[in-house]
């Protein structure tokens, strides 16, 4: 089963964007989940797999979601402290944030788990073309470890592309270049897709434009 894309249609986030996700083995409940949530001047997108699959899966992400969005004007470190304390009751997650800043044209990111998360740089000459987040190995909610944060510039056409583990490494090669994020993350989800866990694709342009 391949649930239809979610994608943004208001113009002032800063990005434009798209979700793809499919439960594992036809389910009806995927664990992996994500949220953007629209700030003053700049967008948090974060990336959730609850681990395993299913209801308890979907349960862990649903409290991490409601988590951020109550909080997302923190700083991102501070974000990912408050959801390893909220989700102590659940089976945890592993969690992929970034934070757009428009003004400041900077996106800054940080992950605990397996999440993966790749910047697709829209400059042709850009050295290096894609860049990768390294992320920290822990389970939100159950142990983890010292936390960082990087920042890196971002120019308009830039994208963002998250992805659980339910997706294969080799997404890290496609091409971006003059797509739309929808059918970015929906062409990953379909070529990359294990079938062995829920998956799910974020794919975001950004824009620099800020309300």
């Amino acid at each position: 089963m391949m649930f239809p894309s979610q994608s943004s249609s208001a113009t002032e986030r800063c990005i434009d964007w798209s979700i793809s996700f499919r439960p594992f083995d036809g389910g009806l409940e995927c664990g992996d989940a994500c949220t953007v949530v629209v700030l003053p001047n700049g967008a948090l997108v974060a990336a959730i797999d609850g681990l395993g699959h299913g209801a308890e899966a979907a349960a862990a992400a649903q409290v991490a979601i409601d988590c951020l969005a109550g909080a997302a004007v923190e700083p991102i470190l501070q974000l990912m402290e408050r959801c390893h304390e909220a989700l102590r009751k659940t089976r945890g997650a592993a969690i992929t944030m970034a934070v757009f800043d428009a003004g400041n044209n900077t996106m800054t990111w940080t992950g605990v788990g397996n999440v993966e998360a790749m910047l697709f740089r829209v400059d042709q000459t850009a050295v290096p073309r894609r860049e990768s987040l390294s992320l920290r190995g822990g389970v939100v909610g159950y142990q983890i470890p010292p936390l960082r944060a990087n920042t890196l510039p971002v120019f308009a056409g830039d994208t963002l592309v998250m992805a659980t583990d339910g997706i294969d490494s080799g997404f890290s090669m496609v091409s971006v270049a003059g797509r739309t994020p929808r059918d970015i993350s929906a062409d990953i989800l379909e070529a990359h897709a294990k079938g062995t866990d829920d998956a799910l694709v974020f794919a975001g342009s950004y824009t620099g434009f800020s309300a």
